[in-house]
C-alpha cells in the first residue's frame, strides 16, 4: 500500500526579525502536518506568533528557516490554492460590496459564469444579497466580515486560513 502524502506540511519553521537593537524570535522550529479536510485551530496569547505563522503559510512572509509544503511542493510566495482571511476585512471603501467580493476573482482572472453564480449563492446564504449595491461604510461590522469571508471563499481555495 502506498502511504498517503500529507496535504500540508510545516517543517521546522522559524522566523526572526530585527527590532530596534535586537533580534526577536517570533517562531522557532515549528513542525506539524495536516490532512486534506482537517480543521486545525491555533490558540495562544497575543504576540505568540499565530498571525505570523498564518502569513508564512499564505506565502506572504518568508520564514528565516524551514519550509512549507503543499502536496509535497514547497510554497514559495502567494498560492491561489491558499486563501488567508485576515482579522481586518480590508474592504475597499469605494467599491460596492458585490464588487469587493468579486475582486479576488478579477485578480486571479477567474470571472467565470460558474464562479459568479457561486458568489450569488454565497451572498444569499450569508444574508448579503440585498446589500450587494451598498458600500462598506453602509454595513455593520458583522456584515463586513461576512462580505470578506465570501470574497475569500469565492476563489474556492484548497486551504482557508
Amino acid at each position: 500500500m502506498i502511504p498517503l502524502q500529507e496535504f500540508l506540511k510545516i517543517n521546522n519553521i522559524s522566523l526572526t526579525y530585527q527590532a530596534d537593537n535586537s533580534e526577536v524570535t517570533a517562531l522557532k522550529d515549528l513542525s506539524f502536518s495536516m490532512e486534506e479536510g482537517e480543521f486545525v485551530s491555533l490558540v495562544g496569547p497575543s504576540g505568540c506568533g499565530k498571525s505570523t505563522l498564518l502569513s508564512i503559510l499564505a506565502g506572504m512572509l518568508k520564514p528565516t528557516g524551514g519550509e512549507v509544503l503543499l502536496l509535497g511542493k514547497k510554497v514559495e510566495g502567494v498560492s491561489p490554492s491558499i486563501a488567508y482571511m485576515q482579522q481586518d476585512d480590508n474592504l475597499l471603501e469605494w467599491r460596492t460590496i458585490y464588487k469587493n467580493i468579486l475582486f479576488g476573482l478579477q485578480i486571479q482572472k477567474k470571472m467565470t459564469e460558474d464562479n459568479i453564480r457561486y458568489v450569488d449563492r454565497l451572498m444569499k446564504s450569508y444574508g448579503l444579497a440585498e446589500f450587494k449595491d451598498h458600500y462598506p461604510s453602509q454595513l455593520s461590522g458583522g456584515m463586513r466580515q461576512r462580505a470578506a469571508l465570501i470574497r475569500t471563499l469565492a476563489i474556492r481555495p484548497r486551504i482557508l486560513l
